[in-house]
């Protein structure tokens, strides 16, 4: 009887993991983690730049359609936002959308984020302080977060 109790024991106690066993199993998950969370930092990287290029790609395509809509003139600095996101008329004056003789625009619902400083502000020289730089005399429209202003 005191044999069978012995064995009983023994199963029972066999049954479960012992702490070294534990303990391996989450040392292997833990370099498991280490190896992939570096791609997904990479992953985060490659979505911000490619949608930082999309923005990019839409505002000069946009910008580009201002002008010619205009009589090859760029919108104005001090009125940038308004003369992408409403209406217009020839001379660039902005009305709200749907104004009678204000036949061009909207060309934007709203300047897009910068997808690296999450700002949407715009400034004539880079500085890093806002979201983007334009340039009314060239049109030009970049970045302005420190790493990607020549894109």
């Amino acid at each position: 009887m005191v044999g069978q109790m012995n064995a009983r024991m023994s199963q029972k106690q066999r049954s479960g993991f012992t702490l070294v066993e534990v303990l391996v199993v989450v040392l292997v998950l833990s370099i498991i983690a280490l190896m992939v969370v570096p791609e997904f930092s990479a992953a985060t990287t490659r979505t911000k730049e490619s949608t930082l290029r999309a923005n990019l790609r839409t505002m000069r395509a946009q910008i580009a359609l201002y002008k010619t809509e205009h009589n090859d003139v760029y919108p104005a600095f001090a009125t940038f936002a308004n003369q992408m996101t409403l209406s217009s008329n020839t001379a660039g004056t902005t009305a709200a959308i749907g104004t009678a003789n204000h036949p061009f625009g909207p060309y934007m619902r709203s300047i897009p984020v910068n997808p690296f400083n999450n700002l949407a502000t715009l400034k004539a020289t880079l500085d890093g302080t806002t979201g983007w730089t334009y340039n009314e005399t060239t049109g030009a429209f970049n970045a302005n977060d420190g790493a990607h202003d020549a894109w």
